[in-house]
């Protein structure tokens, strides 16, 4: 609702400007209050036990660069081997993969189909350095499709995809999420959606005191409100470390048993009562 309400006002204020129509009626609606979804990143155990349990498993690298970089699932999906400079481990944004309607589709045909689409935004076309053991990884991976290539010779169709069917095709968006869904429950671990994935990526990565600005121009967002109002997510013994430094600071007097007497008088009685008064009256 509170997109429709975005959509109808933004061209309604439009023709307003073209003077078709003579006031923005939405400006009367009222939206409904923002509901933030709970996001669930994982911990650093969890996400060793998610790859060791997945090792074997066809879109293991998929995972293991998802984790490593936070790319969102469409340019996961979307990567292609000349966006991927493995002697510079580096890789490039360049293109996403969405599923959109098919306005083509009759009959029996479906009715949505997967579309290769550049990214919105000039923040969301970017280069994201790839750590050297998900390199390693992927160095593998390419041989392995190199095999399957030759096994399947012209039943193949290459798009260069990074990640894809065993013919070459691109992964479903959605299969690739309830096939995730699989992993997490191979892996004993509770359930959690894909864009969480990269929830944690963030999360580490300021947990390990990056730069905000740089998470920011990592993950593609155009503000960094974003990346620090909905991203970070710190775990509880960080911030628990964070509070136990600012205990340090809040109070420097020592809190030895020699300290003069009188220094804190204790306070009963009448005293105690005109202290605890004056304190209520400022």
């Amino acid at each position: 609702m509170r997109y429709l309400h975005a959509v109808l006002y933004g061209a309604l204020q439009q023709a307003l400007k073209n003077q078709l129509v003579v006031r923005n009626v939405t400006e009367a609606a009222r939206r409904p209050g923002e509901v933030k979804r709970e996001i669930l990143p994982l911990t650093l155990p969890q996400v060793d036990q998610l790859l060791t349990a997945i090792k074997q498993d066809r879109q293991f690298v998929a995972v293991f660069l998802e984790l490593g970089t936070g790319l969102r699932r469409g340019e996961l999906l979307a990567l292609r081997w000349q966006d991927v400079v493995l002697d510079a481990e580096l890789l490039h944004v360049r293109q996403t993969l969405v599923r959109v309607r098919n306005h083509e589709a009759t009959g029996s045909d479906r009715r949505t189909a997967l579309v290769f689409q550049k990214p919105k935004t000039r923040s969301s076309r970017r280069a994201i350095p790839i750590p050297q053991d998900i390199i390693v990884e992927l160095k593998a991976h390419k041989a392995r499709q190199a095999q399957e290539k030759l096994l399947l010779g012209e039943a193949y169709r290459d798009h260069g995809l990074v990640f894809r069917l065993a013919d070459g095709r691109p992964l479903d968006t959605r299969n690739f999420t309830r096939h995730f869904d699989r992993m997490l429950q191979r892996a004993g671990l509770p359930h959690i959606r894909f864009h969480d994935a990269r929830h944690t990526f963030t999360t580490v990565m300021l947990e390990l005191k990056a730069s905000p600005k740089a998470v920011q121009e990592l993950l593609g967002h155009s503000k960094i409100a974003t990346t620090m109002d909905i991203y970070a997510h710190v775990s509880w013994d960080v911030k628990k470390q964070e509070m136990g430094q600012l205990n340090h600071v809040l109070w420097r007097k020592p809190r030895t048993s020699d300290a003069a007497e009188g220094d804190n008088p204790p306070l009963e009685g009448l005293a105690y009562r005109e202290r605890v008064l004056r304190a209520c009256r400022i």
